[in-house]
C-alpha cells in the first residue's frame, strides 16, 4: 500500500495529467487558421484562450513557491500574453507547464503541501495544494469556452474525458 504522501502526491498528479488531456483534446479541433477568431469584438481570441491556460497554470505554480503568494499584476500578465504568436506555441506552452506543475508538485513534502497559502484575496490562507484544483477548475472553464469557439467555427470538438473520441 502507498505511504500516505505517495497517494496525495499521485492524485494530485493524476488531475494535473488528466486536466492536460481533456483540453487537449476538446481543442485539438482548432488550427492555427483559427488563432484570430473570436465571437466577437473585445473577447479573447483563440490563440489567448489557449495561451492563457498554461500562462495561468504557472501562475498559480509561481504564487506556491513564493513567500508573497500570486503575482496580481494583470496588466503586465496580459501584455506577457501576448508574446505568444502561434497555436503550436500555445500547445507547446501547455505541455512545459503542466510539466512543470508536476515537478514542482512532485516536489514539494505533505507539510508543505497542506501548508497555507499567504493571505490574500486569491486563495488566501488555502492549503497550497488547492492550487490543482484550481488549475483544473480555471482549465475546464477554457476548455467550455474553445468548445464554444469550436462550434461558432463548424467545428466539432472531441468529448474531452474520452481517449479516443
Amino acid at each position: 500500500m502507498k505511504d500516505k504522501i505517495g497517494g496525495l502526491k499521485d492524485g494530485l498528479i493524476a488531475e494535473l495529467r488528466a486536466t492536460q488531456e481533456c483540453f487537449e483534446r476538446s481543442s485539438s479541433c482548432l488550427t492555427e487558421s483559427d488563432a484570430s477568431f473570436a465571437p466577437q469584438p473585445g473577447m479573447l481570441t483563440v490563440l489567448q484562450q489557449l495561451a492563457h491556460v498554461p500562462q495561468t497554470i504557472d501562475w498559480f505554480i509561481d504564487g506556491i513557491q513564493s513567500p508573497q503568494g500570486f503575482d496580481l499584476d494583470f496588466e503586465k500578465h496580459w501584455q506577457d500574453l501576448a508574446k505568444c504568436k502561434t497555436v503550436a506555441d500555445a500547445r507547446s506552452w501547455l505541455g512545459t507547464a503542466v510539466a512543470r506543475a508536476i515537478e514542482v508538485v512532485g516536489s514539494m513534502s505533505e507539510a508543505e503541501l497542506r501548508s497555507p497559502l499567504p493571505e490574500g484575496p486569491v486563495m488566501g490562507g488555502d492549503p497550497k495544494l488547492a492550487v490543482v484544483g484550481a488549475i483544473a477548475d480555471h482549465t475546464a472553464h477554457h476548455r467550455g469556452a474553445l468548445t464554444v469557439y469550436s462550434r461558432l467555427l463548424g467545428k466539432a470538438p472531441k468529448m474531452p474525458y474520452l481517449a479516443e473520441a
